[in-house]
């Protein structure tokens, strides 16, 4: 899979894109179609690497992903991050059971 093959999987694509794309109180009902979604990870890390400014993306309005970005300024590759993380978390002592229902789920990330 190369580039954003990824977002045929989402499930946001058989949502109203302008639902995805608006302000205030309406984002928390954007973010809910996030969860659970197979290719979180990925949209999350293709927002953050390409600085999109609109829109929710992997569950993270545009205000999180600046603010992530600010507390991360090295970053260079989001994707492999995120990933790295997801896997530590999966396979940390006490997280089997739940390594399945959160497999797309990124970690908050600190620091």
């Amino acid at each position: 899979m190369t580039g954003t093959d990824w977002g045929e999987r989402g499930l946001c694509r058989m949502a109203d894109p302008d639902e995805l794309f608006v302000e205030g109180a309406a984002q928390h009902r954007a973010k809910a179609l996030c969860q659970g979604c197979p290719v979180r990870t990925e949209c999350l890390a293709y927002a953050l690497d390409s600085r999109i400014e609109h829109g929710v993306w992997g569950g993270m309005t545009e205000r999180e992903r600046r603010a992530l970005l600010r507390r991360r300024p090295t970053v260079t590759s989001w994707l492999h991050l995120l990933e790295t993380a997801r896997t530590a978390y999966q396979s940390a002592p006490g997280t089997a059971a739940r390594s399945v229902e959160h497999a797309s789920a990124p970690l908050p990330l600190v620091g």
